[in-house]
Parts: C-alpha cells; sequence; structure tokens
C-alpha cells in the first residue's frame, strides 16, 4: 500500500504483517538443486520419509483414505487473517457503536450531552492507543466503539432535535457511500494509485488547517454561527461549508478505498488472524469520521429551516 494512507493500517506492526516472507536463496553461486540446507544432516531428511511409511502403517485403509479426501488447509485453519474475520470483527464493532448510540438517545437530554462528551474524549484517547499499540486489542477496540457511539448518538440527537430526520438520513447516506466504494473497490474502477494518494494527502492537509482554523475562530468568538466559516461565508450565494464538507466526504470514502486495499494485501500477505480486529477498528474508525461529516453537511444544507 502507497504510504500516507490511514495511520491505523500504516502502523509498523500492521505493515510487517502485510509483508510476505522474502524467500530463502541458495549461496551465492551454488546451486539450490543437490545441496545440503544450511549445514544440516542430510541423514535426517532421507529418514523422514521411512517415519511417515512407520506412521502409515498403524493407520487404517479407511483412515488413509479419509486423510487423502480431506481439502487442503485454508487461511482460517493455520491461524491467518480472511475476509470473513474482518466482516465479523467489524459488524460486531458496528453493533457496539450502535449500542452506544442507542444508550445516548435514550438517556434525558442532559445525561445524553455528558455521554457525547464522554464519548469524543473517551473515543479519542482510545483511538491513540488503538493506533500506536503493539498488538491489536479487542477490549479497547469494542471499548473506543462504545464510546464512539455514545459520541455519535449525542451529537445526532442534538441536531436530529433542530432538524427532524437528519439523523436517519446520515445513517442512510454513509451506508450509500460505503456500499458504493466498495462496489467501485471490487470491480476493480478506483484504486489507491500514487497520483490519488498524493492529492488525497493535500486535501486532507488543506481540510486539516480549514478545520483548526474554524475551531479556533468559533472558540474565539470571532464567528457566531453555529458551524463557523462554514456557514458565515458564501460562495455564489452556496455556504461554505457545503463545499467543504462534499470535499470533506470524498476524503472520507477515498480512505475507505485505501482501507479496503490495505486489508486485501494483509490478507493476501496472510497476516495473522489478530490483524482482523486492527482491520476492524480501521474500517469503523473511518465510517465514524464519514458519518460526522454526512450529518454535518445535510444540518448546513436545511439551516434555514
Amino acid at each position: 500500500m502507497s504510504a500516507g494512507g490511514n495511520p491505523i493500517f500504516s502502523g509498523k506492526n500492521f505493515r510487517e504483517a502485510t509483508q510476505a516472507p522474502p524467500a530463502m536463496q541458495a549461496p551465492y553461486g551454488q546451486n539450490s538443486y543437490g545441496q545440503n540446507p544450511y549445514g544440516q544432516n542430510p541423514g535426517q531428511f532421507r529418514d523422514a520419509p521411512g517415519a511417515w511409511s512407520s506412521a502409515q502403517q498403524g493407520m487404517s485403509q479407511e483412515q488413509l483414505q479419509d486423510l487423502y479426501n480431506r481439502p487442503a488447509a485454508g487461511p482460517a485453519d493455520i491461524g491467518r487473517m480472511t475476509y470473513d474475520d474482518v466482516i465479523v470483527k467489524t459488524a460486531g464493532c458496528l453493533g457496539v457503536l450502535v449500542v452506544g448510540a442507542a444508550m445516548a438517545l435514550a438517556v434525558p437530554q442532559g445525561t445524553g450531552s455528558m455521554l457525547m462528551i464522554l464519548g469524543a474524549l473517551g473515543g479519542f484517547v482510545l483511538a491513540m492507543v488503538n493506533t500506536f499499540k503493539k498488538q491489536p486489542s479487542p477490549a479497547l477496540i469494542l471499548a473506543y466503539a462504545l464510546l464512539e457511539g455514545f459520541f455519535l448518538g449525542g451529537l445526532t440527537r442534538i441536531l436530529d432535535n433542530l432538524f427532524p430526520g437528519v439523523g436517519i438520513q446520515a445513517v442512510v447516506g454513509t451506508l450509500s457511500v460505503f456500499a458504493v466504494t466498495l462496489v467501485l473497490f471490487k470491480s476493480g474502477k478506483v484504486r489507491a494509485t500514487p497520483k490519488l494518494m498524493r492529492f488525497f494527502m493535500i486535501a486532507l492537509i488543506g481540510y486539516a488547517v480549514f478545520a483548526l482554523i474554524n475551531m479556533f475562530m468559533m472558540m474565539t468568538g470571532a464567528v457566531t454561527t453555529p458551524f463557523g466559516l462554514s456557514t458565515s461565508m458564501e460562495i455564489f450565494g452556496i455556504p461554505l461549508g457545503v463545499f467543504i464538507g462534499v470535499l470533506a466526504i470524498g476524503l472520507a470514502a477515498f480512505s475507505l478505498i485505501m482501507d479496503f486495499t490495505s486489508i486485501e494485501a494483509a490478507i493476501s500477505a496472510g497476516a495473522p488472524q489478530r490483524f482482523s480486529w486492527t482491520a476492524a477498528f480501521g474500517l469503523t474508525v473511518t465510517l465514524v469520521w464519514l458519518y460526522v461529516e454526512i450529518i454535518r453537511l445535510l444540518a448546513i444544507l436545511r439551516g434555514d429551516e
């Protein structure tokens, strides 16, 4: 995968897991065929067929036939990461996230707001911990999903009270973007090429700079509108936030493409099964980002209601 993608998949441990081990090579100037494997006793290899024959003698004809008829071991049988692992663990993370969101929506408004703040701060801390942790921790990843559920549930409640129906629209929009992105990736029509990666990084840095400036101006009272510069400035009569929102959704969608690329590379390289939790965590982070950008764009579009 090209450098500069999702930092969760760019971590050292995940990158090492996606690299196939180098093939063993014969010493320089020697033919690998007919050579003793690096000084090992050749007798032990001559004895191996005899040992296998002895094992066979202790088995009945039916046992031997059953042994020969068995299918070859697949990735799941040898502890390797598979698409099924990623799907199941991602579904588990999203299920926990939905439970957290439902809790934030079910409690009184004041409690929901407290859960939203707890989810935002706690989710950020656990995101950093899980990103830089050497080995994936299922408990910490699921805890992150629960806290993000608190945050998204509280945010959705606030915006849905202002603009009824915006929550379900954001959910449908997120699922639609995810499905379209997955279809385009599987068809090979969209790939994380080096040129697109460079554009992504430039656009992401620009978006981050705007977000920091906007946050600073809102905190200092320089702008008083709900979304800061996003709604106080217009281009051709259209709020600046609409253009920024469309850009952010495009960045989140392309981040999904990079996530799919990293997962595909990990499975092809035979990464250990435990890294399917890392893949699920990375997808959850991207989907949370996508949902936040979509619901914010919808709120800006409906700001005149």
